[in-house]
């Protein structure tokens, strides 16, 4: 079993930066990718971006809404990922998700944290 916790979530004004962080423990070694999604209220939970545990490729959702703001890294050390997330709009108003995928097809959620963005 893996354990996801998120970490970092809160209110930030529009325009300002967050940086969440998700820390992994228990079988971590079975992990080779984690990512991050959101779900708005009302809304599908939708992908944000992925790094690969190994290599660190990173992926990032086609639409503009988080390229050139958002960064994916991660800590092997620490067995951490984070999302740094900056120039933030209310749209990115969410609960975030972390999520991590092993080998066999596993995968394992986070318990969400809630990112508020006043306008």
């Amino acid at each position: 079993q893996v354990q996801l916790v998120e970490s970092g979530g809160g209110l930030v004004q529009a325009g300002g930066s967050l940086r969440l962080s998700c820390a992994a423990s228990g079988r971590t070694f079975n992990m080779y990718n984690m990512g991050w999604f959101r779900q708005a209220p009302g809304k599908e939970r939708e992908f944000v971006a992925s790094i690969n545990w190994s290599g660190g490729t990173t992926n990032y959702a086609d639409s503009d809404s988080v390229k050139g703001r958002f960064t994916i890294s991660r800590d092997n050390v620490k067995n951490t990922v984070y999302l740094q997330m900056n120039s933030q709009k209310p749209d990115d108003m969410a609960v975030y998700y972390c999520r991590g995928v092993g080998y066999g097809a596993l995968v394992y959620w986070g318990q969400g944290t809630q990112v508020t963005v006043s306008s």
